[in-house]
């Protein structure tokens, strides 16, 4: 490297943005994750040993992902290459795949190799670095905020030890802006900013445990502000709500933050909880979940857990959907959230689920014929008798009648069974009157 090449580089360090400019150098400054770094754990000890083996670091964004890659390339004695799966290609792999074969050949050199984002690796180019992974020509550092057991083909996770990391506590991300307000070489001491503790508290607040985010809102803060009449940058509240309004949530709608709370929601309309399921709703629909989704959901948990202990359940359901079409969002958010409230507090059963008990029969029982009498009599009661010998129930009284509706071969059988709850309980009644009717001929 030349002095130009020095010098800008130099630059470049000084101009990063905070959040890269504190990025920890050792295991004793990085904050949080203790369960996976902490003293004495597996991971802590092949680091400090330089034994590092495949790794997949998975977690939420600002939980240290990139920081604990950073803090093993400072620590290790083998080659570090870096790429990123957003940009690089096979191209690129098979370039970095050569040097190392060439540092293993002339110097004995191990070479790990972080790829960032791994997750958006084709299969083809995962398919591309398993074999130099399995050899031990590469150690690979996957970083990923999705699921890696989902993302990342199997072979790669079976040959790597899977790290999740978890999002920063308040006190860990309120240590991290202080270190950074103290720290005169990266970070802002210099500035000589002082950060109110309601101001502390709202960043991290707001941050939900990102500590890129926290040093970015603190950043911008402290770049924006004027000393005051005593010459003191001081960080307000006020000034904290500015650089900081809106917590950015994590939710991806193809990953688990999806999957995990629309399961949340549905948990909570069946568990009778409409604190928490208005709560998810408000969740999904602040990340931008597209809220034709959550209204099918809702329509499907009317059928399936409530039923008809409250028939009323699908009708304001249904009826939630089409208020989504005909006003559309903000103004839905009230229908949803009133669909969603009747439907945690509804009586609950699941005896429409003996559909799928009598759908087994089906497919178990195969073709099975329909009794004459229930045949339609339109075409074939003259020649085949279709039809004869059916007794029409409302010329009965309470119109009902005794006689046979299944096929012979399952005759006798019974799929549902109402619950004690809400209007089923009476369904029940209803349904035991006729059946002892039934059995006493």
């Amino acid at each position: 490297m030349d002095l130009f090449e020095y010098s800008l580089s130099d630059q470049l360090r000084k101009d990063a943005p905070l959040a890269a400019r504190m990025r920890p150098r050792t295991l004793d400054e990085l904050v949080g994750q203790e369960h996976i770094v902490g003293p004495g754990r597996l991971l802590r000890r092949a680091i400090e040993a330089d034994r590092l083996g495949s790794i997949i670091l998975w977690g939420p964004p600002g939980t240290g992902k990139t920081s604990l890659a950073s803090v093993i390339a400072n620590t290790t004695e083998s080659a570090f290459e870096a790429m990123s799966a957003v940009t690089a290609g096979v191209k690129e792999l098979r370039q970095v795949i050569a040097a190392a074969r060439n540092r293993r050949v002339m110097r004995g050199l191990r070479t790990i190799l972080l790829v960032d984002e791994i997750h958006h690796f084709t299969k083809t180019q995962q398919d591309a670095l398993l074999p130099h992974v399995e050899e031990g020509l590469i150690t690979l550092i996957g970083i990923t905020t999705e699921n890696p057991y989902f993302e990342v083909i199997g072979a790669l996770v079976s040959r790597s030890r899977v790290f999740r990391l978890e999002p920063l506590s308040d006190e860990e991300t309120a240590l991290i802006l202080e270190r950074a307000l103290s720290d005169a070489e990266r970070g802002l001491a210099d500035s000589g900013a002082e950060l109110d503790q309601e101001a502390l508290a709202h960043v991290v607040r707001v941050a939900g445990g990102d500590a890129r985010i926290a040093l970015n809102a603190l950043e911008l803060a402290v770049e924006t502000t004027d000393p005051d009449d005593d010459g003191v940058l001081r960080i307000t509240l006020e000034i904290a709500e500015d650089s900081i309004q809106r917590r950015a949530l994590l939710y991806d709608k193809d990953g688990d933050a999806h999957y995990d709370t629309i399961s949340a929601f549905i948990k909570s309309l069946r568990g009778s909880d409409p604190d928490a399921a208005l709560y998810w709703l408000a969740k999904m629909i602040y990340a931008g979940e597209d809220p034709r989704f959550i209204a099918r959901r809702m329509i499907i948990v009317a059928s399936e857990d409530i039923g008809n202990a409250d028939p009323q359940a699908l009708t304001l359901a249904t009826s939630a959907a089409q208020a989504l079409e005909w006003v559309g969002l903000p103004e839905a958010q009230y229908n949803l959230a009133q669909a969603a409230i009747y439907l945690a507090t509804a009586p609950k059963s699941n005896s429409t689920g003996a559909y799928f008990k009598a759908l087994a029969d089906v497919e178990e029982e195969g073709l099975v014929e329909v009794p004459d009498h229930l045949k339609d009599s339109s075409r074939d009661r003259k020649a085949l008798g279709h039809g004869e010998g059916y007794l029409y129930p409302h010329d009965h009284p309470h119109h009902f009648v005794r006689q046979q509706y299944l096929p012979d071969r399952i005759q006798g059988r019974r799929y549902y069974e109402p619950s004690d709850e809400g209007y089923e309980k009476k369904i029940r009644e209803r349904l035991e009157a006729w059946r002892r009717q039934d059995a006493e001929g």
